[in-house]
């Protein structure tokens, strides 16, 4: 059973060493969260984006694609790696996410308009 209080204990302290630069630190913290909780997606972009900004591209994109496996209606998941994607100079892959992003968009703005 995963332990969501003290994985959200690591996941805070990535975030404030993320905010002040400490990225590597920052991935260790996320992992940490990430151990004791698998499915805590909030971490896993949090351990994308520190990846992403230390120029880890292929790490970053291993996680935006566990995220997109545990929810594939993640918005954020696709367009991650529609960026990712396209820094590493994968066209073809980049728009196949970011169409999947813009669906996942458009689904969502018709739920809301029916509410």
């Amino acid at each position: 059973m995963p332990d969501r209080a003290q994985a959200e204990h690591h996941y805070y302290a990535a975030l404030d060493l993320f905010a002040d630069g400490h990225h590597s630190e920052a991935i260790a913290e996320y992992q940490r969260a990430i151990d004791l909780d698998p499915t805590f997606t909030d971490a896993m972009h949090g351990l994308c984006r520190a990846h992403q900004d230390l120029d880890q591209l292929d790490q970053a994109i291993t996680v935006a694609n566990r995220i997109a496996e545990l929810d594939a209606n993640d918005i954020l998941a696709h367009t991650s790696l529609s960026i990712l994607y396209q820094k590493k100079g994968m066209v073809p892959e980049a728009e196949s996410e970011a169409n999947k992003a813009r669906i996942l968009g458009w689904k969502e703005q018709l739920k809301k308009g029916s509410s």
